[in-house]
């Protein structure tokens, strides 16, 4: 396949994306004004088919923004939902041309062997399996190229896209929304930050056998380039294929749920892309984390509002539940704004707030949708509302980590695996932690 990911080469795909957007807002606004009926499910399918022709940060998006509950309206999340993180992979040609851009015109040199094709392909880059001068069996992430100039296009066709919709649903604002995706996806360009991010979940995870994070390779890293030691496993679908046992499912759940909450509880960071294709189980159960390119620091006064919620819940105490809302970055909250909000929150927590062995879900996936159509109507109805920028990837995580444990069939009593997290949360242990681990893997706290 020819490298063709430059910007001239998408030109002729933006224009298809371009013209389906602006297809949409001609029906949008004919169906508002003019009352003519719009087939919205026929031209999510449109738009879903452009978006997938994109190569890069663009498909990412509309992935991430497929599992955030009222963003989109639910024909176009079905639809963005079925996009799929593997891309079709750059040819040789490429490889070898960013290989000698890091590493030098020689780099075959520093390898015993290379693999021609890559291994797995995603939305910003590549990973390529080959063995070093030792013999150990390496991950080579390659970055695309000219990823910087394509995410800057591609936030602007997002911002349309946010703008379209705002003006047809008013009930979420997407402003924070559209500047946390555009952080995020710029540090997500910063192989260097990732490598650093990957020492950083050595540190938080070093204490849980169930997790295993791969090495850096330093001597094969590049600016758009990051080397690890390759990670063996079985992605979750066939691993699940391959044991029935409920007892097996129900481990690596357990594990799972470690994995992505004792690093949030800790030290306020969170993995912010729980895709299936960013994990794989081993034979014993652990779990292998296979990608750090998108995480999210919290405040501490943010994730003890996390706890202050769930207490509130729990415990009827209604002012606590505004005291976290509030504490969020939540502006201009009414008793209605908040009776809607607590809707949502009520069926995130669930799992939480019984004391039993359960299921993530008990019921059919129609009822967090419908419980979600109807938090975007009361908002809608209400004027209104902006959701803090750090709810974007938590909700990514909560969503993407509960289609997992659905898929997994795991029944586990979640209350009491969360209250081992938080019984001994302690706000200024938290704000230490976290200044101790980024300091010492050299990383700076994103804003």
């Amino acid at each position: 396949m020819a490298d063709d990911n430059s910007l001239s080469g998408r030109a002729l795909r933006y224009a298809r994306v371009g013209k389906t957007v602006g297809g949409l807002a001609a029906r949008l606004a004919g169906e508002r004004y003019l009352g003519l009926p719009i087939n919205r499910l026929e031209h999510a399918v449109d738009l879903k088919d452009a978006l997938g022709g994109l190569k890069g940060p663009l498909m990412k998006v509309a992935q991430i923004l497929s599992t955030i509950p009222n963003a989109l309206p639910q024909e176009y999340a079905d639809q963005l939902a079925e996009l799929q993180a593997n891309a079709p992979a750059m040819g040789w040609r490429f490889v070898k041309r960013r290989m000698s851009g890091e590493l030098g015109p020689d780099w075959q040199n520093r390898f015993s062997e290379f693999g021609q094709e890559a291994a797995a392909a995603a939305s910003l880059g590549q990973v390529h399996k080959a063995l070093d001068l030792e013999g150990r069996e390496i991950a080579c992430k390659l970055q695309y190229p000219d990823m910087q100039a394509v995410v800057d296009a591609d936030l602007r066709q997002l911002k349309l896209v946010f703008n379209i919709y705002r003006r047809y649903d008013k009930a979420i604002d997407p402003t924070s929304i559209h500047s946390e995706l555009s952080a995020r996806l710029r540090e997500e360009l910063d192989y260097v930050r990732e490598a650093k991010q990957i020492r950083l979940y050595q540190e938080m995870l070093k204490g849980e056998d169930c997790v295993h994070v791969p090495d850096v390779v330093d001597e094969l890293c590049g600016e758009r380039l990051v080397s690890m030691n390759w990670l063996h496993g079985t992605p979750l679908l066939p691993y699940i294929d391959a044991h029935p046992e409920p007892e097996d499912r129900n481990q690596v759940a357990l594990n799972m749920f470690r994995a992505w909450y004792v690093p949030l509880y800790f030290y306020g960071v969170i993995h912010g892309d729980p895709h299936l294709g960013n994990y794989s189980v081993r034979e014993d159960g652990s779990v292998n984390l296979l990608d750090f390119g998108c995480i999210r620091v919290f405040e501490p006064s943010f994730v003890r509002g996390v706890i202050d919620l769930y207490t509130a819940l729990k415990d009827n105490k209604p002012e606590l539940a505004v005291h976290a809302y509030e504490s969020w970055g939540f502006e201009n909250l009414t008793q209605e704004i908040i009776d809607v909000l607590n809707l949502w929150a009520e069926f995130v927590y669930a799992p939480l707030l019984e004391d039993r062995v359960r299921r993530i879900q008990e019921q059919d996936g129609t009822y967090g949708r419908g419980i979600a159509h109807k938090v975007r109507e009361e908002l809608h109805k209400l004027g209104g509302v902006a959701p803090p920028p750090e709810f974007v990837l938590m909700d990514r995580a909560a969503i993407g980590l509960g289609s997992v444990f659905t898929h997994l069939k795991a029944e586990i009593n979640w209350h009491q695996i969360f209250h081992e997290l938080i019984d001994d949360f302690d706000e200024p242990k938290l704000a230490k932690n976290q200044v101790a681990v980024f300091k010492k893997v050299d990383l700076i706290k994103p804003k």
